[in-house]
């Protein structure tokens, strides 16, 4: 496994955002652009939900796009999200790569430039974590199975924050232990991160000033599924508690 495929095992639920996405859009979407794509595997899972389902991702790094290449209506971009012009019922923007904006300026920037990309009541979705320990350095150790049974340790380090400016360095570490083998191969800063750490409101004042309406907030993927299958989700109201530590996802519409 090369570290793609682990931060696909680690890190992403496209499955389950997939659905969530669809749901929260409310209106049938067909087009899915994921901005930031890395390896694509949103927009893979989306491309794959129905024949009627068509995905594209963009993304400047050549090496994970070339993972995507071949997928069955999926279009590649390697380009820059602010130079991309595919229109999309839904834009992606997970896995808070928000964060790569350090000023409101370049955040705002981009948000008008995607809104445009939208189609008639599209929907963009980006998603951001907080909470009472966002901004203290440390680590996060979660072990997991791997699809040919290898024991995996994956770690989430936060090795720099800075209240003041916002700014956080976070890096990725996998530890792989292969059946039959004894010894475990160790990923150390697979990928590293600079980030502007938004917070809500400041994200939510983004969306508006960018054009968006209905800015709503979820912090799960989903709270019940029907008997017919379909899920049902529910926006996050004011006063209700996240936890000390949270993951979100910020809608907006066209």
């Amino acid at each position: 496994m090369d570290r793609y495929d682990l931060y696909e095992l680690a890190v992403t639920y496209p499955p389950r955002l997939a659905r969530f996405i669809d749901a929260v859009h409310g209106r049938r979407p067909r087009i899915l652009r994921e901005d930031f794509s890395g390896s694509a595997a949103l927009a893979r899972h989306w491309a794959g939900l129905s024949p009627k389902h068509t995905a594209i991702a963009v993304d400047l790094d050549r090496e994970p796009l070339a993972r995507a290449a071949g997928t069955p209506r999926l279009a590649i971009r390697r380009a820059d999200v602010r130079r991309a012009h595919d229109r999309a019922d839904i834009i992606a923007c997970t896995n808070f790569p928000l964060g790569y904006w350090h000023t409101r300026r370049d955040l705002v920037a981009y948000l008008k430039h995607a809104r445009a990309c939208l189609r008639p009541r599209g929907l963009f979705i980006a998603d951001l974590y907080g909470g009472a320990d966002a901004f203290e350095p440390g680590r996060t150790t979660t072990r997991l199975r791997g699809p040919g049974g290898e024991r995996i340790e994956y770690t989430f380090e936060q090795r720099s924050a800075d209240p003041i400016t916002g700014r956080v360095v976070d890096a990725l570490h996998f530890k792989v232990r292969e059946r039959g083998r004894a010894r475990a191969t160790i990923i150390r800063d697979a990928f590293i991160y600079d980030w502007r750490l938004w917070s809500i409101p400041e994200l939510a004042d983004a969306y508006a000033e960018a054009g968006f309406r209905a800015i709503e907030v979820y912090n799960t993927l989903g709270d019940a599924i029907d008997q017919d299958g379909q899920l049902h989700v529910r926006p996050v109201q004011p006063g209700e508690d996240l936890g000390r530590s949270w993951v979100v996802y910020l809608t907006g519409r066209k």
